[in-house]
């Protein structure tokens, strides 16, 4: 782990920010001098940067990077923003009115990771299965790698039914009702429903709207503390949902194979085509895959032939994969090498 780093001379600074970060339950570096800072500059989880030596690193340029933030126990003066601003920070905290922030900051960056993967799923036409493959999806990457599932879809049959989470308590979208807050890794991860190494974001009735400032938070805090995060998207063009399709690392889109939902699909492939890469799961079987993915004109993963017993496994609350050797089972451990993905051990999903 890349211990977060303070950069500055000023005692009660470095004091106020040990502090902090003992509270947090995380060791620091700090380093005094700024050409010194520059080589665990880019390694660090987070940079600290005290508002007295900002003319001395601007001086030595460090490699611009996210996560660096100005700190000082004074107000800080317009001119030492400037300054600062020609090297890219995310954020001012003037101490200790920002304490509690900054705090979260620490606590994120002791639990420090490399971004988790997102990968986004939507139907291409009703009925495609797409909520249950995201499941799948998220209960395979869970096998070996700390994983989240988002249910985004208010109008959806609920995830936490799909999955089995229905009997069990913790956070849902209702209860991140209005946050204006940074939302800290660690307090989704262990607030969430889990089972193992899956932890679930649904609905708990009524179902209302999303609010786009509470889904960016969310899935920013899901990506910094899982390995992997599934999305479960609508079909609408809400623009929240669009947003949150942009920002996923991949794009899953299910596709029945009839020409009335190839057609429905090709809309849908339209609309998400701007969002990033997309990939096509064709449920069926006895499918030419090549012929649907020169149709589309995207990636095929592979497809998904209809698993038997499925809805009495749903039913009884076991959740969409009973078998490592079921057909969803199999159609979700191949997008996750289709995609890459990693287990946090290093190896293949």
């Amino acid at each position: 782990m890349n211990l977060p780093l303070i950069v500055s001379r000023d005692r009660r600074l470095i004091d106020h920010l040990q502090q902090l970060s003992a509270a947090a339950g995380v060791a620091v570096q700090v380093q005094g001098e700024p050409h010194r800072a520059l080589a665990p500059w880019a390694a660090a989880s987070l940079v600290l940067l005290g508002a007295d030596v900002v003319s001395e690193v601007v001086q030595v340029a460090p490699t611009r990077r996210s996560g660096v933030y100005l700190v000082s126990v004074e107000r800080i003066p317009d001119q030492t923003c400037r300054e600062v601003a020609t090297m890219g920070v995310d954020g001012v905290a003037e101490l200790p009115r920002s304490d509690r922030w900054l705090m979260e900051l620490l606590d994120d960056a002791g639990e420090f990771r490399d971004r988790g993967v997102s990968i986004g799923v939507v139907a291409g036409s009703g009925g495609a299965g797409a909520s249950t493959f995201a499941c799948a999806l998220a209960v395979q990457a869970a096998a070996q790698s700390d994983a989240a599932l988002f249910d985004l879809d208010p109008f959806g049959p609920g995830l936490e039914m799909i999955s089995g989470f229905d009997q069990l308590d913790g956070l849902h979208w209702e209860g991140l009702g209005e946050a204006t807050g940074r939302l800290s890794a660690r307090v989704l991860r262990e607030s969430l429903p889990r089972k193992g190494r899956l932890g679930l974001l649904g609905w708990s009735a009524p179902r209302r709207g999303l609010v786009p400032f509470v889904v960016r938070e969310a899935m920013s805090a899901a990506v910094r503390g899982h390995d992997v995060t599934v999305l479960d998207l609508p079909r609408t063009g809400d623009p929240i949902v669009e947003e949150v399709a942009a920002r996923c690392t991949h794009l899953v889109v299910v596709v029945r194979t009839d020409i009335a939902s190839i057609a429905a699909a090709g809309r849908q492939l339209d609309r998400l085509l701007p969002s990033g890469p997309v990939s096509v799961l064709v449920r069926g079987s006895a499918v030419d895959l090549a012929s649907v993915g020169r149709v589309l004109d995207v990636p095929v993963i592979g497809a998904m032939p209809d698993q038997r017993g499925l809805t009495e496994a749903i039913d009884l609350g076991l959740g969409p994969i009973h078998s490592r050797r079921s057909v969803l089972a199999k159609a979700a451990k191949a997008t996750l090498r289709h995609f890459g993905v990693q287990s946090v051990h290093g190896r293949a999903a």
